[in-house]
């Protein structure tokens, strides 16, 4: 058996291999592993993961078992698998492992705003926190509305990433609401998604259009909830505190109206619809009877609004500024109950990062957003799961299968043939949140104890975070 030094956990890749994405007439989307010719070379590389507690919710497995990879696909998972010579094994004795965690509401900030994040930064936190995949938002300088900028992020997280990245285009043109962009052109080119997110599609005719459009390729629209006229000039929850602090308020009404116009929307046209980082209990309770009715929708949420509530605006705290804001303690209550009973069904982290400088304006004038990256997981473990809001399983699906299933990724479950994505969790280690690998520091978890972290982070059968360090950077050619 080889040594399982850090170093020694870099299988080499396997024969060349194509993830087809194939839509079906009635809207589904599947995937299949084409093999295609291989130069001779090396036989794959094979990484055992061993005697680790393996929750893989699309797979309804939840026992100690073994997982072996070859090259960058999960060949098996069983019961003792017998190492050989040629395996590099990982002792996962004590660790949880699941699916690789996949983040589908990120932003990398790359290009235009390398100050506050690039996509190696962006994807080294992503590492840190667990996740293997991220799906990055649109709203870059100059917005992700292209196919060129779609491949110039591809480009980059090929050659700096550490995970995953998979770009979300933009619904308009320069994100201003008016004109559609070339959505074939930029799915052909890798886009996962559409989204305007950080703006609204204020103009039903033109959601409606983007929904219809979307349909045809099997893509998701994501929607950012918010009247804008209703928003203006917000910064924070409208309220009794707002009113106390001399501060502009943002009403809830911004945000439900707008996701009850498009849900409306959804049944007219049946495209998917994902509604992201739902913050107010008319939100929930809209989608929840929307799911009842059998819409193509899902819905998502972040750790600061089921862990905060508007009053850690108080003092003026910029780092509880986000959009949209944190609500009341009914609201979060709320969204607690949402995510125990499925009505949300993903959990994500709309990691924003600003800089120090950034931050630091008064609160009027302050940009909107936290990192979330590096917090998420502990989060959910420590304020869900030890708190019995959530089973372990239904919260590792709400980051694995829920937002694979979504965006129609092809992660998110350990199936023999699917990506060997893994993330290794100690579920008894605590931590201070103090350092991150984000370019950032933008977080008002800063200082909090969280039980529950990722020992390992495994994309593509390479070991790229271990104990807290980052290794070496996948090879995903």
């Amino acid at each position: 058996m080889k040594s399982t030094a850090p170093s020694s956990y870099h299988p080499k890749q396997s024969g060349p291999s194509r993830q087809l994405r194939t839509t079906r007439v009635d809207g589904t989307v599947t995937w299949a592993r084409k093999q295609l010719p291989s130069k001779t070379g090396p036989a794959p590389r094979l990484l055992l993961i061993r005697g680790g507690h393996v929750v893989d919710p699309r797979n309804k497995r939840d026992e100690v078992l073994d997982v072996l990879i070859e090259g960058q696909h999960i060949q098996k998972v069983a019961r003792e698998i017998k190492p050989t010579k040629d395996m590099d094994v990982f002792n996962a004795a004590h660790l949880v492992v699941t699916p690789g965690l996949i983040d589908i509401h990120v932003h990398l900030r790359e290009p235009g705003q390398e100050e506050k994040e690039t996509i190696a930064t962006g994807t080294a936190a992503a590492a840190m926190g667990g996740f293997t995949s991220v799906a990055c938002m649109p709203n870059t300088v100059p917005p992700i509305d292209n196919v060129s900028q779609i491949q110039f992020v591809m480009m980059k997280a090929q050659s700096e990433g550490y995970v995953r990245v998979f770009p979300i285009g933009a619904i308009t043109k320069g994100q201003e609401g008016t004109e559609l962009t070339e959505i074939g052109a930029m799915v052909r080119a890798g886009c996962v998604a559409i989204s305007d997110d950080g703006k609204p599609v204020a103009n039903a005719k033109l959601f409606r259009r983007a929904l219809e459009y979307a349909k045809t390729f099997g893509l998701t629209v994501i929607d950012h909830c918010e009247d804008p006229d209703l928003a203006k000039g917000g910064v924070m929850n409208e309220g009794k505190l707002a009113a106390l602090l001399g501060l502009k308020g943002i009403p809830r009404q911004a945000e439900y109206i707008m996701v009850a116009r498009n849900i409306a929307l959804c049944e007219l046209t049946g495209g998917n619809l994902h509604l992201a980082h739902l913050s107010t209990k008319e939100s929930v309770a809209l989608v929840r009877e929307a799911k009842k009715r059998g819409l193509p929708i899902t819905a998502e949420t972040c750790p600061h609004y089921f862990s905060l509530t508007e009053e850690s605006v108080s003092g003026y705290n910029t780092n509880a500024k986000m959009n949209p804001p944190l609500r009341t303690e009914e609201d979060r209550e709320a969204i607690v109950a949402g995510l125990a009973d499925g009505a949300i069904d993903v959990i994500a982290s709309d990691h924003a990062p600003h800089t120090v400088a950034q931050k630091s304006h008064e609160f009027d004038n302050a940009p909107f957003g936290i990192i979330g990256l590096e917090t998420t997981l502990g989060l959910v473990l420590t304020q869900l799961v030890q708190k019995k809001v959530m089973s372990l399983s239904a919260a590792v699906a709400a980051m694995t299968d829920a937002p694979a299933r979504a965006l129609h990724l092809a992660g998110g479950h350990l199936s023999p043939g699917a990506p060997a994505d893994i993330t290794l969790i100690d579920l008894k280690a605590k931590h201070t949140v103090e350092h991150f690998a984000s370019k950032s520091q933008n977080s008002p978890f800063i200082g909090w104890t969280l039980q529950g972290k990722a020992a390992a982070t495994v994309v593509g059968g390479h070991v790229v975070m271990r104990g807290g360090r980052l290794l070496k950077k996948p090879d995903l050619h």
